[in-house]
């Protein structure tokens, strides 16, 4: 039988017994056991996947993903019902097929509505953010008040039947043009000047067709006209403040600006711009 020299360097004789050099033998049995618990992490992403997959089918299939909320925050004259039936959404509406754009659109379509924004909330919530047209007046024709919008649009559906007071009366107004460019001034004033106006008489006159007679809530009146009417009734606050309160009176913003006071209220008149 032939012999077989094997030569081992003094360096590796001298590892082997460190204890530095590990048999290939002894390394088999732990790469087997890695190899088999990479496998089995690799079947059980398959298998969470898988089930994942099944569940979503179920989800989309199923009404749990249809939308279960409506919220809707903003409005005060558009009831909640209305919005709702003009947004076209209901309980069987799918979550993820809501189109935001199309929602906003058919609200905003109300004559009331002015800007809409949608929101949708996992996992079946939406909210509809309203912001509704100023009502810069109403108009009263047989016991029933028409709101008229800051576009100059004059509403025909849904009349209360008592004027609210966010909004001052129109009366003796019979021409829809003129109609539309008070609104259009009534629209440029502050919410506070605007409140505080009660009644705006139309009282043409021979040299002035569009001269009103505005009665205010604080017992003062104002002869105006329209075609200046939001920049003069700006400076009412500031005339107001420099007059005796318990002194009543007409004060005229036409051309030049001044008081004159009720007979009867020390015949009092002041002027100055």
């Amino acid at each position: 039988m032939p012999f077989v020299l094997l030569f081992v360097s003094k360096k590796a004789v001298s590892e082997l017994k460190k204890g530095k050099v590990v048999v290939l033998e002894e390394r088999v049995p732990k790469l087997k056991q890695r190899r088999r618990q990479k496998v089995n992490r690799r079947l059980t992403a398959y298998i969470v996947f898988f089930f994942m997959l099944i569940l979503c089918i179920i989800y989309f299939q199923s009404p749990l993903s249809n939308v279960r909320h409506i919220d809707v925050k903003g409005n005060q004259h558009v009831s909640v019902q209305q919005i709702v039936q003009a947004s076209g959404l209901t309980n069987r509406t799918s979550f993820w097929r809501v189109k935001t754009d199309q929602v906003k659109q058919a609200i905003e379509s109300l004559p009331e509505i002015k800007e809409v924004t949608v929101k949708k909330q996992f996992p079946n919530t939406i909210v509809l953010y309203i912001k509704e047209r100023t009502r810069v007046a109403y108009i009263e024709e047989k016991q029933l008040f028409f709101p008229i919008l800051d576009n100059g649009k004059i509403l025909t559906k849904n009349k209360p039947k008592v004027a609210l007071s966010d909004a001052p009366i129109l009366v003796n107004w019979k021409d829809g043009e003129k109609i539309q460019e008070i609104a259009g001034q009534l629209a440029h004033l502050p919410s506070y000047i605007l409140n505080a106006i009660s009644e705006i008489h139309h009282t043409p006159t021979k040299y002035d067709p569009y001269h009103v007679t505005v009665y205010m809530n604080d017992g003062f009146e104002v002869s105006a006209t329209v075609p200046n009417f939001a920049e003069k009734m700006r400076l009412y606050p500031e005339i107001v403040k420099q007059l005796n309160p318990d002194v009543k009176g007409v004060i005229h913003l036409e051309v030049s600006n001044y008081f004159k006071a009720y007979k009867g209220d020390d015949n009092e008149k002041s002027k100055g711009e």
